[in-house]
């Protein structure tokens, strides 16, 4: 484990509670795993939060920190805690849905997909991952591997893992939260741009001029 405790702790509490909500929302342990899609589901989640632990991932505000941008870390647990419950409630009770099973499983391959990109970058940029908008000791530009035409590629992987997460409910509740996020994910990148341009000054330009910050050829 390469994480503090502390970290771990709450990586393990919030899975378990995240996938909590979701069996709630559906109406229990037989109605969750009577799908085999969600059974998938929850083992991919287990073992992407099992992943998460080798990873050196912090909260430390490093040398320099945007603090003006904490707000999106409650805005990203709010959102959260609502795609833990609603998608899986409007999937039980039958309201804005759509599709079936193929649905289901296009949902699990996303959701796989989306956890893989989002997971990738945080190994390659070590202890420069912070859940906080900051400038870590010893901290350089990345800009090759998976970062040569991406500069976000761990949060593209998030919006991808939450659409996931709603074509698994089939829910159509579970898309608009998924939209939602990219409110406070823009303005997280819009503040860690900020932040890389102002330390790196002309070789961050350079390298946003052949790169796109989110999904490549539009954003």
């Amino acid at each position: 484990m390469k994480i503090s405790a502390k970290l771990a702790f709450f990586a393990i509490v919030s899975t378990l509670a995240y996938l909590g909500l979701a069996v709630w929302g559906l109406g229990g342990f037989a109605a969750f795993f009577s799908h085999a899609p969600l059974v998938v589901i929850a083992i991919a989640t287990l073992l992407m939060t099992i992943a998460s632990l080798f990873t050196e991932v912090n909260l430390s505000a490093g040398e320099r920190e945007d603090r003006a941008n904490r707000w999106v870390l409650p805005a990203f647990a709010v959102i959260g805690l609502l795609s833990g419950y609603l998608p899986a409630y409007t999937d039980r009770v039958d309201v804005w849905t759509f599709g079936g099973e193929g649905m289901r499983w296009l949902g699990v391959l996303l959701f796989i997909i989306g956890g893989a990109l989002r997971m990738w970058p945080v190994f390659v940029l070590g202890k420069r991952f912070s859940g906080l908008v900051a400038i870590q000791p010893g901290h350089r530009l990345v800009t090759d591997g998976i970062y040569r035409s991406l500069r976000n590629p761990s949060y593209l992987g998030l919006v991808i893992n939450a659409v996931g997460w709603a074509l698994a409910f089939r829910s159509v509740v579970g898309l608009v939260l998924a939209a939602l996020t990219l409110v406070p994910l823009i303005a997280r990148i819009h503040s860690e741009e900020a932040l890389l341009r102002a330390q790196f000054d002309g070789e961050y330009e350079a390298y946003c001029a052949h790169s796109w910050r989110l999904i490549p050829g539009l954003y």
